[in-house]
């Protein structure tokens, strides 16, 4: 994952001492530094400590902020002590780079309230968030009003809004693939293209035929086949798996992977509910894995929303993502449930994994036309789940966000699984029942839900409810 970079602005004001403004400033990038982010900060030649306060000293750093746009992430307001707001405003207003914002306030110390060390960036804060109100700029506040920069606490502040960068910025003109159509008994995964390209989303469709025909035109001995055979065989165990289902797999993956980077995109949903079966004789679930472990999310049915959940966790928690179906109660627990695919699972989500076939589908395609799945049981983890709709009939995007944790609970069955305990669970299936969500629903080994509430809800004002 690329290094997140911040702009920062220190905030200064002639009434307060200006050496907290120095030490401020340095204090900040030491932090960044430290955590692994890139700064980019007015430097100490340019303005009395390299902070911001006046007109000429805001139009200094939009300039600079202007110039590195292509690099910021996102801009981080440091205030060590109360700030100039306007200038601070003035700054933020002129560079235009519209990434999200955090505000960040200094502490005060109970023995330093002199004049030569009071700081009352505590009041400062509200000002400048006032200003930026009124300039309709939107912004994200610390967990704690006041905060040390050289805290845990400031810490897990920046870890959140990086995650929170990384999706706005990752949704910008993010394309992702359709490889045939929607399963015609599945009308729970239709969407609105429309919508979605009016949210910078855009949608590639391809012909399942186009897709096998391009298959078709492939030899055994074709170079990039023989790769991708050995890309599977070394990903899962496959000792049960007919020779002749793994290079028609391998063919598949190789014609997708060479349509993925042909066309720049940054996931695909893939239609396989019986089509490939049927007439192709194999199902591709475990390459649809293999793409998600790889950080380009893959989801099944063509489920293009339900992509473009996974990828939002992706962005947040920077892991492999998952679509699973909200599938079974559990033990009579409200708080619990079995979470289950066919599937197509990352193997990082599993305990231990296999390939196998799809026993759902074999029932009516035969077992031999079903070989390609990746199974087993999901390791206990902490886990963020998230699931994004169009609602066309509002023309929005919708989302519900919320963490939970897959136990350890035993569980006998087939396919790739878990068992999930969620907090208010009744609560959440509810909501999901009376707003019409689909009964996919993606998930990440991570806890990103307040990152993503904040990017989706704040910035780029979708509908969003985060569940608690």
């Amino acid at each position: 994952m690329a290094k997140t970079t911040f702009g920062v602005i220190v905030g200064n004001r002639g009434f307060f001492p200006d050496v907290l403004a120095k030490e401020g400033r340095k204090a900040i990038l030491s932090t960044l530094r430290a955590n692994g982010y890139g700064a980019v900060a007015l430097p100490t030649t340019e303005t009395k400590y390299g902070a911001v306060e006046t007109f000429e000293e805001a139009r200094k750093c939009a300039a600079l902020f202007a110039s590195k746009a292509d690099k910021i992430d996102g801009i981080i307001v440091t205030l060590p002590n109360f700030g100039d707001e306007r200038g601070i405003a003035e700054a933020i207003k002129r560079c235009n780079l519209n990434v999200p914002i955090l505000i960040q306030a200094e502490e005060d110390a109970a023995g330093s309230m002199a004049i030569d060390r009071r700081r009352d960036a505590f009041c400062g804060k509200i000002s400048v968030c006032n200003n930026l109100r009124q300039a309709g700029i939107d912004f994200t506040l610390t967990n704690s009003h006041t905060v040390k920069v050289a805290s845990e606490e400031f810490k897990a502040d920046l870890d959140e809004f990086a995650a929170v960068c990384r999706i706005v910025r990752g949704l910008r003109h993010v394309r992702f693939g359709a490889i045939g159509g929607r399963p015609a008994a599945f009308n729970t995964v239709r969407y609105s293209e429309k919508i979605l390209e009016y949210a910078g989303i855009a949608v590639e469709p391809v012909d399942l035929y186009e897709i096998l025909g391009r298959v078709d035109r492939l030899r055994d001995t074709d170079r990039g086949v023989k790769a991708k055979l050995n890309a599977i065989k070394k990903y899962t165990n496959v000792e049960s798996i007919p020779a002749e289902s793994l290079l028609k797999m391998a063919k598949f993956g190789r014609v997708v992977d060479q349509w993925v980077k042909e066309n720049q995109l940054a996931g695909t949903a893939i239609q396989c509910w019986t089509a490939l079966e049927e007439f192709f004789g194999i199902v591709p679930c475990t390459l649809m894995s293999m793409m998600s472990e790889s950080l380009l999310p893959s989801a099944c049915e063509v489920d293009v929303t339900g992509l473009l959940a996974m990828y939002i966790l992706q962005l947040a928690g920077g892991t492999p993502s998952a679509l699973l179906d909200w599938n079974n109660n559990f033990e009579g627990d409200p708080d619990k449930c079995v979470l289950f695919h066919c599937s197509n699972l990352p193997k990082s989500f599993f305990k231990t994994d296999k390939m196998d076939y799809q026993a759902i589908i074999a029932g009516s395609v035969g077992k031999d036309n079903t070989y390609g799945t990746i199974v087993g049981r999901i390791k206990a983890a902490p886990v963020t789940f998230c699931r994004t709709s169009t609602d066309d009939v509002d023309g929005v995007l919708r989302a519900y966000v919320g963490e939970g944790r897959f136990t350890n609970d035993k569980l006998e069955t087939f396919g790739g699984y878990g068992v999930m305990k969620i907090d208010n669970l009744q609560v959440l299936l509810n909501y999901i029942c009376q707003m019409g969500f689909e009964h996919h629903v993606a998930a990440n080994l991570s806890r990103t839900s307040d990152a993503i509430a904040e990017a989706l809800g704040n910035y780029l004002a979708w509908d969003v409810y985060h569940h608690s």
